[in-house]
Formats: structure tokens, sequence, C-alpha cells
């Protein structure tokens, strides 16, 4: 009846906490990142009088590209620190060169 300590808890381990802490922190970050620049991309222009709609795109780009940054900058620490895999920088890249693509072929009025 000796249970294995390894399978009683996978938060008995603090540092399996801070772990699972920063990855849903990150899926967080991820997830609002991911409104913004969606949003970037579904807004649509009426026509070529239509210049509020370039600036949309644009603010909307830029506020998903802020916050993906700060989930770079939660990233690179923890996987500097080993506590994350070096894939968690997919996600990363993902929505910041979407964003990028989006702010530079914003529609043109």
């Amino acid at each position: 009846m000796n249970a294995d300590p390894e399978s009683a808890s996978a938060f008995r381990n603090p540092l399996r906490a801070v772990t699972a802490g920063a990855a849903a922190l990150l899926l967080v970050l991820h997830t609002v990142a991911g409104f913004f620049v969606l949003n970037a991309l579904l807004t649509e222009s009426e026509g070529p009088w239509d210049r509020t709609v370039t600036d949309t795109a644009r603010l909307m780009a830029g506020f998903g590209l802020a916050v993906e940054l700060l989930a770079l900058a939660v990233t690179a620490v923890c996987v500097n620190t080993g506590r994350l895999r070096r894939w968690w920088y997919a996600p990363v890249a993902a929505v910041v060169v979407t964003a990028l693509i989006r702010m530079v072929f914003a529609p043109q009025p």
C-alpha cells in the first residue's frame, strides 16, 4: 500500500505548481493577443473613403503585438529556467508574424 510519491499529486512539488501557473498565464496572454489579432484580421474596408479601417486594423494588431511581446518575455524566462520547453516559442512567433503582416498590409484608403 505504498503509493509512489511521484504519482500522488502533480502539485505536491511547488515547482510543478509554478510551471503550471506559468503555462496558464501564457495561455491567457496568447488568448488575449489572439483576440486582438483576430479583430485586426476581420476588419474590412467599406470603400476607398473609409480611413478609420486602416487605423483600427493597425491599432488592434499593435495591441496584439504588445500583449504577445509580454508573452515572449514570460516564455523566455520560463524556457531559460527550464520550466517550459522551447516549443512554447511557436505560438509567440505565429501571432507576432500575423500581427506584423496585418500591420504592414492593412487596407489602404
